[in-house]
């Protein structure tokens, strides 16, 4: 969607500040030993409190209220009472809702506790990229240029990008135009970003795959090589300088 009035602006900032609080607290109250049901049950509740309804369960009949993404998988991982959450673990959680027919989506990795698996540099490679990729969007910007920002990136750091994911626009409905930001050099899209539009950008940063492919449950999606993945996702207003950053308050730069 793209910013048109006050009324929109004020719609959008609510349901992004609703998705970025609850991505927050669920980090912080996220414990080893505690099941990814238990936290998603957690994230379930803040988004009710705050009046927001899970974008996955009311667009797509998704399992859980968020996306709760452990180790391997990569992304769309079900938050069931069987996975259990330990300390080192690399976990990712996507909370994306919609708050008085407005949508917003926002997500982030982190390690659980004390980076026993050495992951915290991959992690801290994903937010660092998405950074400087939402520092260089502007009106009138090639979405292309940004996906070689981010595969370059990448690849200086010794890392691999996932690139059947994308980021998207968002603001009325959970997936818009554009339905592709991708993390690398797409030479076929000549698709600009346009001032005042909203879009979700998010980094899918890999130590081993570039593809992920959804697993026997329908929904959880593993990398063609195995590895690990991090993700950061911040949805923002495209300006012609730099974006506004409607779900700054997840804290996920912190």
């Amino acid at each position: 969607m793209s910013i048109t009035k006050e009324s929109e602006l004020a719609g959008m900032q609510k349901v992004s500040e609703a998705v970025a609080i609850t991505l927050r607290e669920m980090r912080r109250h996220c414990i080893p030993g505690m099941t990814a049901k238990q936290l998603d049950e957690f994230g379930g509740q803040i988004l009710n409190e705050l009046g927001a309804k899970s974008a996955p369960c009311l667009t797509y009949g998704f399992p859980g209220w968020t996306c709760i993404s452990v180790n391997n998988e990569v992304a769309h991982g079900i938050p069931s009472e069987a996975k259990i959450l330990n300390e080192g673990d690399l976990i990712n959680i996507d909370v994306s809702a919609e708050l008085d027919g407005f949508w917003s989506d926002n997500g982030g990795s982190f390690i659980l506790g004390k980076d026993l698996n050495q992951h915290q540099h991959l992690v801290d490679t994903s937010k660092r990229i998405l950074q400087k990729a939402i520092s260089n969007i502007k009106g009138g910007v090639r979405i292309a240029d940004i996906g070689q920002l981010i595969e370059t990136e990448a690849k200086k750091s010794g890392y691999k990008v996932i690139k059947n994911l994308t980021g998207h626009g968002v603001g009325r409905s959970l997936h818009e135009e554009p339905h592709e930001i991708a993390n690398y050099r797409d030479r076929l899209n000549f698709t600009r970003f346009k001032k005042n539009s909203v879009v979700a950008v998010e980094t899918f940063i890999s130590t081993s795959s570039t593809i992920a492919n959804t697993q026997a449950d329908g929904w959880t999606l593993m990398g063609d090589k195995g590895g690990y993945v991090a993700q950061h996702e911040h949805t923002i207003i495209v300006t012609d300088r730099m974006p506004v950053i409607l779900t700054a308050l997840n804290e996920i730069w912190n």
